[in-house]
């Protein structure tokens, strides 16, 4: 597998669709142009602190899986970060998580936890949109985005170089796991990097839409 085929790239080409359908979303828009209603950013997170629980949890359970020392080391040190952005970002615009997972929310992370009993590089593949797709989108937020916006905090942490050097790390790890994988590991690991990408697509739309449950079944 040359540098021009790499798993990671021919994956990223499989979602590069939905990407550009998550910078045309309203949220993320209006995220940029710093127009977007408190009320919709503090229901996104709200969600968000939710997720980033649940997904340092499996961050670790990857660390575990993970044939390298070096990728055990890369894949805890992610965990512990995911920890800290969540203390640190979380707490400047959300007083208190949320008690319950909106549908978003719990299906994304249902879809990360379900991957517990795949191949390890299925696993790590589920994980690296939320690197690669918060990359992008901050990065083009962060170009485009208007002075003095309200949600600069958030916008600086997901366009800083550290998480640049954190997502490469990612991507890495996972081209050298689909290297040595067998065709049909290599395909489930695509699969798995184009439905959590939708995920991250839904994440924001229903913050947007305010997508939750029916009163009826809370």
């Amino acid at each position: 597998m040359t540098s021009t085929s790499s798993w990671s790239q021919l994956a990223w080409n499989e979602a590069d669709h939905i990407y550009r359908a998550i910078l045309e979303l309203p949220f993320v828009r209006q995220l940029a142009d710093g127009t977007l209603p408190r009320e919709i950013f503090d229901r996104y997170i709200g969600q968000d602190s939710l997720y980033i629980a649940s997904y340092c949890r499996v961050l670790s359970h990857i660390a575990s899986r993970l044939p390298h020392a070096d990728m055990t080391e890369a894949f805890l040190g992610f965990a512990l970060d995911g920890v800290a952005v969540e203390k640190a970002l979380h707490s400047l615009y959300i007083s208190k998580r949320p008690a319950d997972m909106s549908p978003a929310c719990l299906l994304y992370t249902s879809t990360l936890l379900a991957q517990a009993t795949a191949p390890v590089e299925v696993e790590a593949a589920a994980v690296l949109p939320c690197f690669w797709v918060y990359l992008k989108v901050g990065k083009h937020i962060a170009a485009t985005m208007k002075p003095g916006n309200p949600y600069a905090d958030w916008i600086a942490t997901y366009s800083d170089p550290a998480f640049d050097a954190s997502n490469d790390r990612a991507i890495a790890i996972c081209d050298r796991l689909a290297n040595s994988a067998s065709p049909e590991v290599r395909q489930a690991m695509t699969r798995i990097f184009v439905l959590c990408t939708r995920m991250e697509w839904l994440f924001w739309h229903g913050a947007y839409e305010n997508l939750s449950w029916p009163k009826a079944v809370i």
